[in-house]
């Protein structure tokens, strides 16, 4: 009778995981489906770790937290700039004797996790050249279906970037759920002519991926930059996506909606994910929507400019 009643439980068991798998499987493809549909609606999963030169560290931080991400439902993962390779003159001397394969190897394990966790994926990296021409510093687009489906060259490198990067040349615009995307890095920051372009191409978030860590106490990055990503986000009207590497001293994660205010952020120099929805049927306020169009298009004030002989001679009162 004893064998029994245990046999009894271990069937009873049985039954429950079999429930429990066909619950978990019709609820992944319920997931899939509303991944697949146009609903304008998206989950960020913006990541912040301490970036490192040991490419099969960082790859362990970005392969569980691509973990997390997908049981918190997120749609898309964002990882900062040189995630995956690491930031040189910062995280490591220069380029001398860097790995490739390795890259590449960890690259293809990204993609294939981003295939099986059904996620998009922005992942900062390094990609090679021919010769001796110097790299990008880059971001991987890679669709749910773990293809590397474009690559966003930082346009804008600064004097010490250039020791080690070649800029790059063009914009990314890509379409997640009907939301409209872009993508830059860092220094792109200063240069408000590349937001406008965004905004030309209707794009409805911006994910930019940055590398201010180990810093000097007492750097104004962390006060300026997410300042200036405000501005850009509220003269543009879209939402932004900052994510850093949290190695000390550094900035946190940052989501911004597209009336300049700071929704979220991580806490400094911690690891973690900062999830943040976005809705394009959501309106938020928009002060220079009237006359926007007409300013890029090099029209510089609102209403008409009067023919009038007084405005004209301007040094009179």
């Amino acid at each position: 009778m004893k064998d029994l009643n245990n046999w009894s439980k271990y069937l009873i068991a049985l039954f429950c995981i079999g429930i429990l798998l066909i619950t978990v499987t019709a609820s992944s493809q319920q997931v899939l489906a509303q991944d697949d549909s146009d609903t304008g609606k998206i989950r960020i999963a913006a990541c912040q770790f301490p970036v490192s030169s040991s490419i099969s560290d960082n790859l362990k931080w970005i392969s569980d937290q691509m973990i997390e991400s997908r049981l918190k439902k997120a749609t898309i993962v964002h990882f900062s700039e040189c995630a995956l390779s690491g930031y040189p003159g910062v995280d490591m001397k220069s380029m001398d004797n860097f790995d490739w394969d390795e890259l590449h190897s960890a690259t293809d394990s990204v993609m294939a996790l981003a295939k099986d966790l059904n996620l998009w994926v922005i992942l900062g990296s390094i990609h090679r050249l021919t010769g001796d021409n110097k790299p990008f510093n880059c971001l991987y687009l890679i669709n749910s279906e773990g293809e590397l489906v474009d690559r966003y060259d930082k346009r804008f490198c600064t004097g010490g970037d250039l020791k080690s990067f070649s800029p790059g040349d063009h914009f990314v615009n890509f379409d997640v759920n009907g939301v409209n995307c872009g993508l830059l890095i860092c220094y792109d920051v200063r240069f408000p002519e590349l937001y406008r372009e965004y905004r030309n191409m209707d794009t409805d978030v911006i994910f930019q991926s940055f590398h201010n860590a180990r810093q000097k106490k007492g750097s104004i990055h962390p006060t300026i930059m997410p300042i200036t990503s405000q501005a850009r986000a509220a003269t543009n009207y879209f939402y932004m996506s900052l994510t850093n590497s949290s190695a000390t001293e550094s900035w946190p994660n940052h989501f911004i909606t597209p009336d300049g205010l700071i929704q979220n952020k991580l806490t400094p120099n911690i690891p973690g994910i900062l999830i943040s929805d976005i809705d394009t049927k959501v309106k938020y306020y928009d002060a220079s929507r009237p006359y926007r169009s007409d300013a890029i298009d090099g029209k510089l004030n609102s209403g008409e400019v009067l023919p009038d002989s007084l405005s004209i001679n301007r040094k009179g009162h």
